[in-house]
């Protein structure tokens, strides 16, 4: 694998920097309050789509390059017997079971507070 090209070459040659993966944010059912949520990993999901619908596992993995999550018991077996997680991608998931911790609560109080403004707003409209 080559180095990136240096600041100077990029502009010469009129080359762009390809950008980041978008936060996966997907479907939530463990929490009504919020519709999606960036997922992490050690959520509990089940999966909506594919040969692995039904499945349900825990999150071991996010590649956010390649778009796929890896989910514990969503695994293939190799000639060799040994065993590999299955890329899911995070859309034909949906969250069962949120892992909370700082940050989680964070978000889902910012989120909470951002509706109940809506909510205040609606009301004044209203009348």
């Amino acid at each position: 694998m080559s180095a990136p090209l240096s600041k100077e070459l990029r502009e010469k040659h009129n080359v762009r920097l390809p950008l980041s993966p978008p936060f996966l944010h997907y479907l939530c059912s463990h929490a009504p309050q919020v519709r999606s949520i960036p997922i992490r990993k050690d959520d509990e999901v089940l999966v909506v789509r594919g040969g692995n619908k039904g499945r349900e596992g825990k999150i071991t993995s996010v590649y956010r390059l390649k778009y796929v999550v890896h989910i514990e018991r969503v695994v293939k077996e190799k000639s060799s017997g040994q065993s590999v997680p299955i890329g899911v991608h995070p859309s034909k998931v949906v969250i069962t079971k949120l892992k909370i911790d700082k940050d989680r609560e964070r978000i889902l109080e910012r989120i909470k507070a951002g509706r109940e403004i809506k909510e205040k707003l609606r009301g004044k409209e209203k009348k």
